[in-house]
Parts: structure tokens; sequence; C-alpha cells
């Protein structure tokens, strides 16, 4: 058994993001898994933010962003308020939107579908660097 890890830093700016780290994960993949069959597992260490398996570029991505605003509309009816207007419901997001995801890897490469890419969903426009952990058992 063998495994690699390493942190991710990223900004995210000053509004809500997806972004997409498939290219980050196959980079760390071509470094730690060479060839071998595992799990990448990822890891997001923040209160406000998860990860999400998803069609982007078509509009999924946007579309998803959509779907939070209805589902968690950025306005005064959340407990927690500290931060911008809405911002408890960044808070709930994670129960949503899971700050984790595990993959099967063969061969050292992601196993997704045609059209799936690894993302980063961040709605929290008051925390701009975001920290991400790929892990990767064989």
């Amino acid at each position: 058994m063998s495994f690699s890890t390493t942190v991710l830093t990223l900004t995210t700016g000053s509004t809500e993001t997806v972004t997409d780290l498939t290219r980050h994960c196959e980079d760390f993949l071509n470094r730690s898994a060479q060839g071998a069959d595992g799990l990448l597992n990822l890891f997001v260490p923040h209160a406000t933010a998860g990860l999400a398996i998803l069609e982007t570029g078509a509009g999924s991505d946007d579309d998803l962003l959509s779907a939070l605003h209805h589902l968690l509309p950025a306005d005064d009816r959340w407990q927690h308020r500290h931060g911008s207007p809405g911002h408890g419901r960044d808070h709930v997001l994670p129960a949503l939107i899971a700050p984790h995801a595990t993959l099967p890897v063969l061969g050292g490469r992601l196993e997704l579908g045609t059209w799936q890419s690894i993302c980063l969903v961040d709605t929290n426009k008051d925390n701009r660097e975001r920290q991400v952990r790929l892990s990767f058992l064989s």
C-alpha cells in the first residue's frame, strides 16, 4: 500500500464559483499514482464550500449556482449572520454539496464519465482563498 497527499491553494475571487479541479487531480495522479490502481480522495477543509462531480462548460455549472440560489437564498432568513448579507446560507451548503469526494483510479487515471468533472463549489464571497487536499491511496 502507498499513500500520497498534497494541498491545492486556490483563489476563487469575490463571486460565487464552480471551479474545475479535474486537471489539478490528473496532474497530481501523474506524479503520485504512476500507473497504479487506487482511490483519489478530495477534501475541502472549509465550512462554506463543497465538491461536486458534474459537467462543466455547457451551462451545468451556472445551473448548479442557480439551483443553489433557489434552495439557499442569500437573504436575512439565516441564524448565522456574520459576513456578507445571506452568508448563513454558505454554512448550509456543505450539507447539500459535501466537502469530500472519493473517486476510483485505474492504471493511474481517473475513472470519470465522458462529461464528468471534479469541481469546487464556493458560494462564500467573503473567503477568497481555498484549500483542497488531494490524497491517493493504492
